[in-house]
């Protein structure tokens, strides 16, 4: 059986104020057109398809439009679950009557998995879909006490799918979180937990609890064949071969610029041999960081033949104010999303106050102190000349 690993679409996803719905459009076409050429058997989405829980009408429009290409146009089957943005009951909504055309989707509320078998060749392939779910909710319904984090939750659900688990099948299962191999040393650890862990994160992603709690140990996926993780956008595997995030189909932050972006592609044989292969999808427009002064950034754009619709973060390295920064970028790439200054001095909290007996400093050398500290570019004398004329004009305006 040829299965499609993928991951966090994020449908309806606005990223520092520009929608990237197009974008979206393009690459699940992309998506469909590898489908077409590798004829898998079945595709599945490790939860966070939606980017809210009620996500906008042109969002619902294009998962409609895109699951009715896959399923019925492409005969493929669907197995989707929930992710923390999802809102469950609203994705799986209608699910149980799709089944028949080949869409399984879990996440309702009151389901911890779902288990869905599909048969190849005379041979079942059982996939658990274990849907995003607070600790304290699977806590509820499995009446359970002792469930106090999310690797508790995903302990107690992983329990209750063993008691009727096949070891001589095949036995996929999707889940929605941060799954790592030290998750006991990084509970240790506050502040650089996920790098404890030894995962990849990027700012897109949303913590789902603090201190920790949101970790799940990646060995109770033992008994399981493939692990089809979705939540981290970059694609990286967790242990061992067989347990694996796809990441997301797109960037969604300028912190994923060096991240490639596709899908697994996972070919499973009768005897439990599972070859994974990576597919790169091209995006309609990159995201990328450029860095330099402002006159050659938009000088250089001007000379590209590609790329000047890719959506930018441009780090500046002028000195002295800028008149109209965005709007001289925007002339040449107008899918700039932000503009930020290069900091040429690292400081610490006590630069900020002045030193030594301040009282006794001119206001000149307060000024050269401060800049010097945390200025941008070097103190030089015309800069000073600036600063004498502008204490001389306020110390005049003072004394009318």
């Amino acid at each position: 059986m040829k299965i499609i690993h993928t991951s966090d679409w994020h449908i309806g996803k606005i990223v520092n104020e520009f929608s990237m719905i197009e974008d979206q459009k393009y690459i699940l076409n992309k998506l469909i057109n590898l489908i077409e050429e590798e004829k898998p058997q079945v595709l599945i989405i490790a939860g966070d398809v939606y980017d809210r829980s009620i996500p906008p009408v042109e969002a619902v429009e294009l998962l409609n439009e895109t699951l009715s290409k896959l399923i019925i146009d492409k005969n493929i089957k669907v197995l989707a679950i929930s992710g923390n943005h999802d809102g469950g009951e609203r994705l799986s909504f209608g699910s149980k009557i799709l089944e028949k055309q080949g869409l399984y989707i879990a996440g309702r509320d009151d389901e911890i998995y779902r288990h869905v078998v599909i048969n190849e060749n005379g041979k079942n392939i059982n996939f658990y879909l274990v849907p995003y779910k607070d600790p304290a909710l699977t806590k509820k319904l499995l009446e359970n006490k002792d469930i106090k984090s999310h690797n508790d939750a995903m302990i107690a659900v992983i329990e209750k799918i063993k008691e009727n688990i096949n070891k001589d099948e095949v036995n996929v299962l999707v889940g929605h979180g941060y799954v790592t191999m030290k998750r006991e040393d990084a509970i240790k650890c506050i502040e650089d937990k996920y790098e404890v862990a030894d995962l990849q994160t990027s700012e897109s992603e949303r913590p789902l609890s603090i201190g920790g709690t949101d970790l799940i140990d990646g060995n109770i996926f033992d008994d399981f064949d493939y692990v089809a993780l979705g939540h981290l956008h970059g694609r990286q595997r967790i242990g061992r071969e067989e347990m694996r995030y796809s990441g997301s189909l797109l960037k969604y932050s300028f912190s994923e610029v060096n991240q490639k972006k596709g899908v697994y592609i996972l070919d499973v044989d009768e005897n439990k041999n599972i070859d994974i292969d990576f597919k790169q999808l091209q995006p309609i427009r990159d995201l990328r960081v450029i860095k330099g002064n402002i006159e050659d950034i938009v000088n250089e754009g001007r000379e590209l033949k590609e790329g000047k619709n890719d959506y930018i973060q441009a780090i500046l390295t002028d000195d002295g104010e800028l008149i109209n920064p965005m709007e001289k970028l925007r002339s040449v790439y107008p899918n700039t999303m932000l503009i930020t200054r290069e900091r040429k001095r690292t400081y610490s909290e006590d630069k900020t106050s002045a030193k030594g007996e301040y009282k006794s400093k001119s206001k000149l050398d307060l000024f050269k102190e401060f800049y010097e500290d945390l200025g941008s570019g070097e103190y030089t004398k015309d800069k000073e000349e600036v600063l004498i004329q502008t204490i001389n004009h306020v110390l005049k305006s003072e004394v009318k």
